[in-house]
């Protein structure tokens, strides 16, 4: 696909077909909804801690959001009341704030607004009745990571049906111990498997030779090879597709490493209340606009009636590399609903260095900005994520504005500088909105230490005002760059032989 005139990302199709029961035998899937009489597999694994998590609404969160956000609202007052410059450029400056104000409020309605999806018994059936696939691309990826997520497939309470685990020409290693031991593991589990090693050829290629050799499929789970499912995610990342219309479902990724270094508990913080805020608000219209890696669920036809447009997309005459994520959603959102599954919920490695993270950073950012491109050339305005994403922009925009108005010009045009209290404010709304991050309970992780990261809010909002502010703009500048940019010397983040993340309280 290419902005001059290439392939496009996929056209609009009809909606996906109902929900079928087959009449091969699903022996495998017969039990109850809390996973009580999984397959022997399941029962033995949960003897041993077991890496999971779980969202908790709380009526006392949303009180606090609330009553930050007030707070916030009483402050941006008092700060442009008592502006002391020119009484023009003040009146103008409140029309501005107020703006920013209501689009906040409006975002904490509409993430407020996400609901988990609740099915009949009938509809649970039918869910059941599906062939699920999990592809599993590999590169140069960590063996202990990735025999923790394949673990984790084994261990879920509703299984897969088969599981594609495609080696895409890995340099560090040739996985052949943790080959033979999930070779036999899931024969064990009576669990449907290949494993094939592969010409590197991206992560893109590697995804669709899994597709290629899963043509039962109903609904195609992707994930990465760091993946660490929570023991429910297979089961929440289905019950929205109870709803004929939705095409893809994300599940909420959290960090397995989060306790290694105050780099990876500010990225966590960051990303997770990203996901319960923005993405939750979507997730409230139907219009996710960007689903997660490490977790997502599509219908098989998203993938499969665009593997070809997946497979070459292009940008400006270059093959483009990453952003496989938001070009699938793209897909689905021509096709119907994208939502988000707050109760599935995902483990995976974040990075423990500021150059992996700034690397990482640099392709989301590219990714972005071509996907904007594609968003504002293919979707229909009638589609609420259209408005969203035109929001979104207007939002950024208004916000850079601001910072350069009050921090640049005020002080150099009008010898001047805006009220401190002006700066209370960001702090405020950054601690209201990750007030959401609290509601992710953690097998592995007190509470009090959960509050000790939300307390840690100011240096995600530093960060995100100051190196991830300037690392966008210069991802947007260079968006040309296509290449992946990550795991080519091998893993960049490693887990420790037998070293998996201990169980712990969650009170």
């Amino acid at each position: 696909m290419d902005a001059r005139g290439g392939s496009r990302p996929g056209l609009p199709r009809p909606a996906a077909r109902p929900l079928r029961i087959p009449t091969q035998d699903r022996h495998r899937r017969e039990r109850d909804h809390d996973g009580c009489a999984a397959p022997e597999v399941n029962r033995r694994n949960r003897q041993a801690p077991v890496l999971s998590a779980h969202q908790h609404r709380s009526w006392t969160v949303a009180m606090g959001i609330l009553v930050l956000l007030l707070a916030a609202g009483w402050t941006t007052h008092h700060a442009v009341v008592n502006f002391t410059a020119d009484p023009d450029m003040r009146s103008r400056l409140t029309v501005v704030w107020i703006s920013l104000f209501l689009v906040f409020l409006l975002q904490t309605f509409m993430y407020h607004l996400e609901r988990v999806p609740r099915v009949s018994e009938r509809a649970r059936r039918q869910l059941d009745a599906l062939h699920v696939s999990i592809l599993v691309p590999v590169y140069n990826e960590d063996p202990g990571y990735l025999k923790l997520g394949l673990e984790s497939f084994l261990r879920q309470t509703r299984l897969p049906d088969s599981v594609h685990v495609v080696d895409d020409g890995s340099t560090s290693s040739d996985y052949a111990e943790v080959r033979a031991w999930w070779e036999q593991a899931a024969a064990d589990a009576g669990l449907a498997t290949t494993w094939q090693r592969v010409a590197n050829g991206g992560k893109r290629h590697a995804q669709a030779h899994g597709v290629r050799v899963s043509p039962e499929a109903d609904i195609y789970i992707t994930c990465d090879s760091d993946s660490c499912f929570a023991p429910n995610a297979v089961e929440q990342s289905l019950l929205p597709f109870a709803r004929p219309r939705v095409q893809s479902v994300a599940g909420i990724v959290i960090a397995t490493n989060n306790r290694v270094n105050w780099l990876v508990r500010v990225t966590d913080l960051w990303f997770v209340v990203c996901q319960l805020v923005d993405r939750s608000g979507q997730s409230s219209l139907g219009a996710v606009m960007v689903n997660s890696g490490p977790l997502a669920a599509y219908r098989a036809g998203v993938i499969r009636d665009n593997l070809g447009s997946y497979l070459n997309e292009t940008f400006m005459g270059r093959p483009v590399m990453f952003s496989d994520d938001s070009l699938l959603t793209l897909y689905a959102q021509q096709r119907g609903l994208t939502v988000q599954q707050p109760r599935a919920i995902c483990f995976t490695a974040m990075p423990e260095n500021w150059g992996h993270f700034s690397r990482m950073y640099l392709r989301w950012m590219r990714g972005s900005t071509i996907r904007s491109v594609w968003r504002m050339r293919y979707l229909s305005p009638a589609r609420p994520a259209y408005w969203l994403h035109a929001m979104r922009w207007l939002q950024m925009i208004l916000t850079q504005m601001v910072t350069v108005w009050l921090l640049v010009v005020v002080p150099l045009v009008y010898r001047d500088w805006p009220p401190k209290s002006m700066l209370v404010i960001p702090f405020l709304i950054g601690y209201a909105q990750g007030l959401r991050y609290l509601s992710i309970i953690r097998s592995d992780e007190r509470i009090r230490q959960r509050a000790m990261t939300w307390l840690a809010m100011p240096l995600a909002i530093v960060l995100a005002w100051t190196l991830l502010r300037s690392l966008r703009w210069y991802g947007i500048l260079t968006c040309a760059k296509t290449g992946w940019g990550t795991r080519q010397n091998g893993a960049e983040v490693s887990l420790a032989a037998g070293a998996a993340p201990a169980a712990a309280p969650s009170s």
